[in-house]
């Protein structure tokens, strides 16, 4: 959108440097000014704030999907951390079982 709203400006200011060749007159506060070129001086004027507007939204969308990132990875950090602590625990279980099966066998 931001680029389309700019490529219109860009359209719009065309237009009203025509008109204005047109009609012999680039001074907005002259009597004469054509209107069509007041009006597409509005129009250009509310695309690029709009735009402007659009960039700042976008600027801190971009930033808060950079916090959300950066807890996601802290998240699966955390949950990696968790896994493999999991598996450390569950690990010492099997050796405690297998010992004990051996130690079961060495006196049997």
């Amino acid at each position: 959108m931001i680029a389309d709203f700019e490529r219109m400006a860009s359209d719009l200011d065309r237009e009203i440097l025509t008109e204005q060749e047109r009609a012999g007159i680039d001074d907005p506060g002259h009597f004469a000014y054509p209107t069509y070129a007041k009006a597409a001086m509005t129009r250009r004027d509310n695309l690029r704030r709009s735009a402007d507007e659009l960039r700042a939204q976008l600027d801190d969308a971009r930033a808060q999907l950079g916090e959300a990132f950066e807890e996601l990875k802290k998240v699966e950090i955390l949950e990696e951390r968790d896994q493999e602590r999991e598996r450390l625990v569950e690990a010492a279980r099997e050796q405690v079982e297998l010992d004990r099966i051996g130690a079961q066998l060495r006196h049997a």
